[in-house]
């Protein structure tokens, strides 16, 4: 039986351009802490999704992980901003806690 990396790799193989399987896919390596691998994925994401905040904080709590605190401030900064934008203010409360809690 095939993982789910691998059958996610499998349908970027397939279709490389499908921002939810980048999504998919770094949700995966974020439960096997490979934050490097999440970082990579999100930002790749990112590029080709207009997300509503939700990949924001998955990238802020990459990046906080690997000790890359600036951009995980900068990563919650604009996921509040975003979240803010498509109407989700409970997820942009939660982020400006996480910004509060690494900036103290």
């Amino acid at each position: 039986m095939k993982s789910r990396i691998e059958i996610f790799e499998e349908m970027l193989q397939t279709d490389p351009e499908n921002a939810m399987v980048f999504f998919g896919l770094a949700k995966e390596y974020e439960k096997l802490g490979d934050h490097a691998k999440v970082i990579s994925l999100i930002e790749n994401y990112l590029a080709k999704a207009d997300d509503e905040g939700n990949a924001y904080g998955t990238l802020a709590k990459a990046y906080e992980r690997s000790g890359d605190i600036e951009r995980a401030r900068a990563a919650y900064e604009k996921g509040i901003e975003i979240a803010r934008k498509h109407g989700h203010p409970t997820m942009a409360d939660d982020f400006e806690v996480n910004l509060q809690m690494i900036k103290d």
